[in-house]
This record gives structure tokens, sequence and C-alpha cells, in this order.
């Protein structure tokens, strides 16, 4: 409800900003805008407030063992081990942590102890080498970098329709503070485009941690993934626009920021911490959005027994090296979206079995001839993906 207050005022700003430009332009659409928003807030706090379960239901946080899997199934397109996957979830955790205890000491020998990584972190914040000022100069580097990829890329590890080689890279008019993708029009007149919503009164950046994300977005990620399936010929419009499954889709980003590191693009010590940052964090949701849903015992590092609001904030905190009001938000997003958080981590760890599988399978292929197979299937859940390509 907060939210579409917010927006009621910044978004149809926004709209009148953007049609003061188009001579075109009807008469009244922001305010349009504005009212839809408030209606919309007006109608979450009589019809949807009142029946919303809070964080002291009798069941606990989550939506519970029975519901969980229904959530889980939809967001993977596949069924998984809870058990197996929340312990998975653990491990890759602890794993994620020795590689960055590494990348600390290769950074900064002199760190040592429980607190390198985070230390290590805040070392990193305040080098010049990795920080921009300025909105222009985030957009230029976002361009610099996603261009420098493609041209990498391009031919070596994947096969890039040239209508591709073209990817935009914007500041959001929206100050939310995500980065996303937009996919390109089927003609290529709109180009696929990376944005950056900016939140008000930010103007520092750091490339350390971003990196991966260009990555994550543009090639090979979102941008080659779902561009691909709107310019192929192959693909029906439902399955160019309306199939995306997120730990199909998800999952492949992941992949690629994983993978990129595998290939040599973030042999940069800081860029890798940045990429180990991401993973972490995705192992993170995997631990508390299946643990919090399904009432399993909470980890040792925050008491173990069941887990609480308390401990599961206390959780993120310490594996999440974010801006704090932004991952407030991302907590209470886990909390009222089960399933779909770890949907990133699990969707990775299939892609990177189904790659496996498909190179043990055929000792002659190469991994740009799985990328390319692979991609040209358009979405579908992950059933289906190792399923095809089987």
């Amino acid at each position: 409800m907060e939210q579409c207050r917010t927006q009621a005022v910044e978004a149809a700003d926004t709209v009148a900003a953007h049609l003061s430009r188009v001579a075109s332009a009807p008469d009244g659409l922001a305010d349009d805008v504005r009212g839809a928003f408030r209606r919309f807030a007006a109608f979450l706090d009589a019809r949807i407030a009142p029946v919303a379960v809070g964080f002291d239901a009798p069941g606990g946080l989550g939506v519970g063992r029975d519901a969980y899997p229904l959530y889980s199934r939809a967001f993977l397109g596949t069924v998984i081990d809870l058990e197996e996957t929340y312990a998975w979830g653990q491990e890759r955790l602890s794993a994620i942590v020795g590689e960055q205890s590494a990348v600390a000491r290769e950074l900064y020998p002199d760190l040592d102890g429980p607190d390198a990584v985070a230390q290590a972190l805040i070392r990193l914040d305040a080098e010049e080498r990795y920080t921009l000022r300025g909105t222009d100069a985030l957009r230029g580097w976002m361009q610099d970098k996603s261009d420098a990829a493609v041209s990498a890329l391009a031919g070596a590890h994947f096969d890039i329709p040239a209508g591709l080689t073209r990817l935009a890279c914007r500041i959001a008019p929206s100050g939310s503070g995500g980065i996303y993708y937009t996919g390109p029009s089927a003609d290529l007149s709109r180009p696929g485009t990376m944005w950056w919503a900016v939140p008000k009164g930010q103007d520092t950046f750091h490339t350390w941690q971003e990196t991966t994300t260009v990555y994550h977005e543009g090639v090979p990620g979102h941008h080659l993934q779902i561009g691909e399936s709107v310019v192929s010929p192959l693909l029906n419009r439902w399955r160019t626009l309306f199939s995306f499954t997120s730990g199909h889709g998800e999952g492949w980003a992941l992949y690629a920021e994983r993978l990129m590191a595998d290939l040599g693009f973030l042999d940069d010590p800081g860029e890798r911490m940045g990429m180990l940052d991401s993973q972490r964090l995705r192992a993170a949701r995997v631990v508390l959005d299946i643990g919090v849903h399904c009432g399993l015992p909470a980890p040792d590092e925050i008491g173990g027994g069941a887990w609480t609001y308390e401990k599961a904030w206390e959780f993120l905190t310490h594996h999440c090296a974010m801006d704090r009001q932004v991952l407030r938000f991302e907590l209470h997003r886990y909390l009222g979206w089960p399933g779909q958080a770890p949907s990133y981590a699990v969707g990775q760890r299939v892609w990177e079995r189904t790659r496996d599988a498909y190179l043990t399978a055929r000792p002659a292929a190469t991994l740009r001839e799985f990328h390319s197979d692979a991609l040209a299937l358009g979405g579908m859940g992950l059933d289906t993906l190792a399923t095809a390509l089987a």
C-alpha cells in the first residue's frame, strides 16, 4: 500500500514528464495514472489487508508444508525434495563463504578471522578503482561492460544472432533500486534494454559488486536468453512472450554469472567477490524461504529451533551485503511470495546438472553447442528442459 501511495506521485510525475515530449499525448493521462495507483492502494487496504496472514499467525511465519510444494513447483516447473534442497542450500552457503574468505585474503592479506569477508566488502566500497560517481558515469560503464561481453563471447562461447549484439543500457525513470531487463520487439526496432532504477539521492556506485549483474541481465544472461526467443522463427508467440518460468529464466541468468567467472571474465578479485556475493544471497534465500515456509529447524548459526522474524532478519543480514532498507524489503518479499526466491539458485543447480548430462552423453559436443541447443528451446519448466536435452 505504501508503494502504491508513493507511485501515485512518482509514477504520475514520470508519465507527465514523458508526455510533455509527445505532441499527440492525450490530456489527463498523468492524472489517470495517479488515480489508478490510489484506487489500487484502497483496494489492498479494504479487501486484502483484513485477510492477510500476519507475522504472528498461529502456524508461524510460513504457508506450511502442505501448500509450499505447490508454490515451489509453479516457480520451477519441477518437483524438488525440499528437505534435501534445504540441506544443499546450507552446504552451498558454506562453500561460497569459503570461496569468499580466500578472495578476501587475496585482496587484503592482512585480513583474517571470521569477519574477514565483511571487512573486505567494506574496504572494496572505499576503493576508488571500483567507484563511479553520477548516473551518467554509471550508464556509460554499464554500456561499455555489456559491449565488451558481447564482443568477447560472440562466436567463441555463444552463437549470438546479429540483431542481439545491441543491448541498450539505461537509467530507469523510477527509483526503486532494482536492476532489470526488458526484451526487444520482434522487429528489433526497440532493442533489449538493461535498466538501473537508481534510488533518489544515490550518486555513488561500486563496480566490484555490479559487474556480475551486467552479465546476469545482459549477455550471456537475460538478453541472450529472452532476446533469442523473441527473434526465433521456430517459436510461436506464446513460447516467445508468455512461457517464462522463474527457475528456467532466473536460473539461467545465475548460471551465466558463474559461467563468466569460469570463463575468466571475473578474474579481478574484487569483481569475483561481487559474483560470490550475488551467489551467496541466492543460496541464503534457498535456506530462508524453504526453512521458514516449511517449518524446518533454523540453522545453528542463528540458534536453531523454530524460525522467527528476528532469526530470519539475523540470518539475512549476516549473509547479504545489501543496503539494509533494500534487505528489509527483500525479507518481506520472501515471506509474502513463497517459492519464488529459491528458484534462482535451484534453477542454476538444474541448469548445471542438465549441462553436465548433455556433455556426458555427447563426448564430442562443446559447451557452445549445449548453449545453442538449450537457448533455442525458449522458456519452459525445468522438467521439460531436462527432457528436451536428454
